[in-house]
C-alpha cells in the first residue's frame, strides 16, 4: 500500500487530474531522493566512535561463559571470539559452550552454563523466547545474561531478565537494504524477499523490507519466500529455477535476512546462464565473508548490511561490567552499515568483516581502566 495518499478529485476535470499526476510525481521524487540520500550515508565510511565514553571500572574475578547457537555460523563463532578477546582484556574467565543449532541443543548448553555458577551468560545468536524458564531460573541464582542478536528489539529485556540485547536495530537493517534496492534501480525494483518465521529478528527485516518497496510506486514485490536458513543448501537451487521461471526479468532485485540464501543461489544463477554482475542483484544481511568475496568481485552479491561483530562483542562485555556494578545499561544500537564494491576496502572489509574504525576498543578500555 502506498504511503502517499490520493487527493480526491472531481471526476472529468482534467486541471484536478493534472495537479495530482504533478503531486504524484513529486511525491515519487522526493521518496528516491530520500532512498538516495539515506544509502549514501549508510554506504559512507566509519565516522568517529558515538557509543559510551564513560562508566565503572573492570569488576575483578569474573567467570563469564558465551552460550553459542551454533558454532558453525561464522557471524556468531566471530562473536564468540571477540568476548573471549574483551574477557581477557578486562581480566575474566572465560568459557564457550555451543548449542550446535537446536532448541535441544542451547537448552542443554544453557542448563550447562547455569550448573557451572558463573557471573555472566552471553547469549551468542540465542532467541530467547523458547528459553524463558532457563533464563528465569539464571536470574534467581544470580548469574547476569545479556547477548548478541538475542531478540527482535536493541536493549534491556524485562521477562527473562536480560541486561541487553547487542544488536543493530533490525526494522533499519530491513529498511536500509530495501533502500538501497530503491535507489540503486532508480525507483524500478523487481524484489524478492527471502526470510525465515523461526526468528522473530528476521520477520522484522523482513517486514520492513517490504514495507518499504511498497512504498516506491514504481517497484514490485513480487515474492516474500519464507524458507529455514539451516535447508537453504536443498532449497534455494530449486526455488531459484522456480523464480526465474516463475517472473524472468520481472525480478531484479533480491532481499535477504542472512547472507546464506545466496550461498546456495548463486550456482543456480550461474547455470541458468545469468552473468555474475546480471540480475538479479542480490542483497543480503550478516556480512558473512563468503558475502564480502561476492561483492568484492562482483558476483552474485551487491550488497551486505553487516553487524561490527568484534565491537558488539566487546559491548556484551561492558554491558555485563555495568550490570555487575549495578548501573544501567550503556544503552547503545549502533548505525547501520552497507558494505558495497564501492566501499569494501574500508572498514575491515578487506580482512571480509566489518570492523568499525572508529576507536571502539580504546574507548572500552579507557572505561575499563585497562
Amino acid at each position: 500500500m502506498s504511503r502517499y495518499r490520493l487527493a480526491p478529485i472531481v471526476v472529468g476535470s482534467s486541471v484536478a487530474i493534472v495537479a495530482l499526476s504533478a503531486g504524484m510525481a513529486r511525491a515519487d521524487d522526493d521518496f528516491l531522493k530520500q532512498a538516495k540520500e539515506l544509502t549514501a550515508a549508510a554506504t559512507a565510511p566509519s565516522g568517529p566512535w558515538t557509543g559510551p565514553t564513560t562508566g565503572p571500572k573492570a569488576a575483578p574475578d569474573k567467570f563469564i561463559i558465551y552460550v553459542s547457537v551454533d558454532q558453525r555460523t561464522a557471524s556468531v563463532s566471530a562473536v564468540g571470539e571477540g568476548v573471549e578477546e574483551a574477557a581477557k582484556i578486562i581480566g575474566w574467565k572465560y568459557r564457550l559452550i555451543d548449542g550446535n543449532g537446536t532448541i535441544a541443543g542451547v537448552s542443554s548448553a544453557l542448563s550447562q552454563a547455569i550448573a557451572l555458577k558463573p557471573d555472566g551468560i552471553v547469549l551468542g545468536g540465542v532467541d530467547v523466547s523458547p528459553y524463558v524458564e532457563l533464563l528465569q531460573q539464571a536470574a534467581k541464582q544470580g548469574i547476569k545474561v545479556d547477548g548478541w542478536h538475542i531478540g527482535p528489539v536493541p536493549g534491556p529485556i524485562a521477562d527473562p531478565p536480560v541486561v541487553f540485547n547487542v544488536n543493530t536495530a533490525p526494522p533499519e537493517v530491513g529498511k536500509a537494504s530495501a533502500l538501497y534496492a530503491v535507489a540503486d534501480s532508480n525507483g524500478a525494483a523487481g524484489v524478492v524477499i527471502f526470510t525465515d518465521s523461526t526468528y522473530r529478528m528476521a520477520i522484522v527485516k523482513s517486514d520492513e523490507m517490504a514495507a518499504v518497496i511498497k512504498q516506491c510506486s514504481g517497484c514490485s514485490l513480487l515474492a516474500v519466500e519464507v524458507t529455514p536458513l539451516d535447508d537453504t543448501q536443498a532449497r534455494i537451487p530449486q526455488l531459484t529455477t522456480s523464480l526465474l521461471a516463475r517472473f524472468g526479468k520481472k525480478w531484479t532485485y533480491s532481499m535477504g535476512i542472512n547472507d546464506i540464501y545466496f550461498d546456495a543461489m548463486a550456482p543456480s544463477l550461474e547455470a541458468a546462464g545469468i552473468p555474475p554482475d546480471g540480475y538479479p542483484r542480490n542483497i543480503g544481511n550478516d556480512g558473512s565473508p563468503s558475502a564480502f568475496q561476492r561483492i568484492r568481485s562482483k558476483e552474485y552479491q551487491v550488497a551486505t548490511a553487516a553487524d561490527p561483530l568484534r565491537q558488539q562483542a566487546w559491548q556484551c562485555v561492558d554491558e555485563l561490567n555495568r550490570a555487575f556494578a549495578g548501573e544501567p545499561s550503556s544503552g547503545y544500537v549502533g548505525p547501520v552499515h552497507l558494505f558495497t564494491a564501492s566501499n569494501i576496502d574500508k572498514d575491515g572489509g578487506p580482512n571480509n568483516v566489518y570492523d568499525p574504525q572508529n576507536g571502539y576498543q580504546d574507548a572500552y578500555r579507557k572505561i575499563w581502566g585497562k
